[in-house]
């Protein structure tokens, strides 16, 4: 059936005026709300990486096509670029809902209340319409031929629909791996990979975490260092357990205990002693004889550990790693850690072992960067966090002749806390990122997830103040994140988005 000139011209105005309507309308939307809306883009999925380009481009655009529909002699050209919009935004929706690590926050104004799925019939609804007008347009032209004219110009449409499909994933790749490789400091935030769902109170602050197992995960108490608590991880029942230790010839200042499967191992690098033990009787069965001082510890098996000491060129810091029953039993990994500033502070950082990745991993506190290398030390590779401050910025002064240092200035601190799980690196960052709010760096603070067999960036998340108290430190296990927050304890559940990250690759 052919419609008459008049009403053909009249569904064809409608059209264009519902068009009209929309982009107007989204525009002044994203601009009135401009900052949410750029905060949204960096949230994207697919547009991270040109969030701040495209919440530019993107109001402009949709004015620009609505003045175009206005203007009769441009209307053709208008609905053309209606369309191609609305097949990127449609590919895009679909992207995110199909193909996407997770699903972020929708835009602003009224398509903000429409869920994902909603969204994406109403784009599909307006790709027709500009698709139907276009159509009516173009074929309003040549009676004669028009049969020829159509498939002309249904040609036309499917050429523009691939293109701009095609641009679409092209932006998704190329953003995902800018923000993989190469993140310009832009934080992806899922919505709720970690829920809280349980605090305790512990009384006291001057806790730590200690270790876990299948079952439960356990608290170091600094003034009670002979004594562990247990709390179990289903039904966070509670228990004390005191280590059976002769101590009288040990003259200990700085007391850790650590727990890892059926064992336990106390230590103190200022002796310097490291005890072990099983968690069947908390009882002192071996000692590493010939360990020299160290800093810092970390379990890596009944024979052996990965330490820090003050054992390089002017005192400054190096890993090491013992093994009780190797031939050379201290060996000294000494182009691990490398000198910014002094080799000491700009040196200093967070030692910690992956038992499933047999890694070693040693993240700075005063710059961009983290170590990972094998069980003896060997460098696997340097990776970065996605702060941008690849250099320590603080100040050292030499006192007491120069056999003493300090800091002269207050330190920059990139990463307070880490904790690693499998392949998994949870890191307490300090530095707010692009697109982020200041409200919600004043309620909380950020863990970033990277993998560490791809050395990528994965996600991030917050850990909300209790109080005005904020987070301490923090400990992780296959199904929980438990935070330690002044005298509180508080447990978040990972959700699947970053448990089936877990050694997943």
């Amino acid at each position: 059936m052919t419609l008459k000139p008049q009403i053909r011209n009249i569904i064809i105005e409608i059209i264009c005026m519902l068009f009209v309507l929309l982009f107007v309308y989204a525009a002044v939307s994203k601009i009135l709300d401009f900052e949410n809306f750029q905060v949204q883009l960096g949230q994207s999925p697919l547009l991270s990486a040109y969030a701040r380009w495209v919440s530019y481009m993107v109001p402009i655009i949709e004015i620009t096509i609505a003045i175009l529909l206005c203007i009769p002699r441009l209307r053709l050209f208008g609905l053309f670029a209606a369309f191609s919009l609305m097949v990127m935004f449609t590919s895009y929706i679909f992207i995110i809902l199909h193909f996407s690590s997770f699903v972020p926050c929708s835009c602003g104004g009224v398509l903000a209340k429409m869920s994902w799925n909603a969204h994406l019939a109403f784009n599909i609804l307006f790709v027709f319409l500009a698709a139907g007008a276009i159509v009516l347009r173009r074929g309003s032209n040549d009676i004669t031929s028009h049969g020829l004219k159509f498939r002309s110009v249904i040609m036309k449409i499917g050429f523009l629909a691939v293109a701009s499909i095609v641009a679409v994933v092209a932006l998704f790749i190329s953003s995902e791996k800018i923000m993989h490789e190469d993140n310009p400091f832009i934080r992806r935030f899922p919505s709720h990979p970690a829920e809280y769902v349980h605090e305790i109170d512990l009384k006291y602050n001057s806790y730590y975490f200690a270790g876990s197992d299948l079952s439960k995960f356990y608290l170091g108490n600094f003034t009670t260092p002979a004594t562990v608590r247990s709390i179990d991880q289903s039904n966070y029942k509670q228990q004390y357990h005191n280590i059976t230790l002769d101590a009288e010839n040990i003259y200990f200042k700085k007391v850790t205990v650590m727990v890892r499967d059926s064992s336990f191992y106390l230590f103190d690098g200022s002796v310097p002693v490291y005890l072990t033990g099983s968690i069947k009787n908390w009882k002192i069965n071996d000692e590493f004889n010939g360990i020299p001082f160290f800093t810092r510890a970390v379990a890596v098996d009944d024979n052996s550990l990965v330490f820090r000491s003050n054992n390089a060129k002017n005192a400054a810091n190096v890993i090491g790693v013992f093994n009780k029953k190797a031939v050379t039993k201290t060996i000294y990994c000494r182009d691990l850690l490398q000198k910014q500033v002094d080799g000491i502070f700009d040196t200093d950082g967070i030692l910690l072992y992956s038992s499933e990745l047999r890694k070693i991993i040693y993240l700075y506190y005063y710059r961009n960067e983290f170590i990972v290398a094998d069980q003896k030390g060997g460098l696997s590779y340097r990776g970065h966090t996605i702060d941008t401050i690849k250099h320590a910025k603080i100040k050292v002064a030499s006192l007491n002749d120069d056999t003493e240092r300090a800091m002269s200035a207050p330190s920059f601190i990139v990463n307070a806390n880490a904790a690693v799980y499998k392949n998994l690196l949870f890191v307490n960052s300090k530095i707010k990122g692009s697109y982020e709010s200041n409200k919600l760096w004043e309620r909380a603070c950020i863990i970033d997830v990277y993998e560490l067999k791809t050395n990528k960036y994965l996600l991030s998340f917050p850990i909300y103040n209790i109080g005005n108290m904020k987070l301490n430190s923090f400990a992780v296990t296959e199904n929980n994140l438990y935070a330690l927050i002044g005298s509180r304890l508080a447990v978040y559940r990972f959700n699947q988005i970053i448990k089936k990250e877990m050694l997943s690759r």
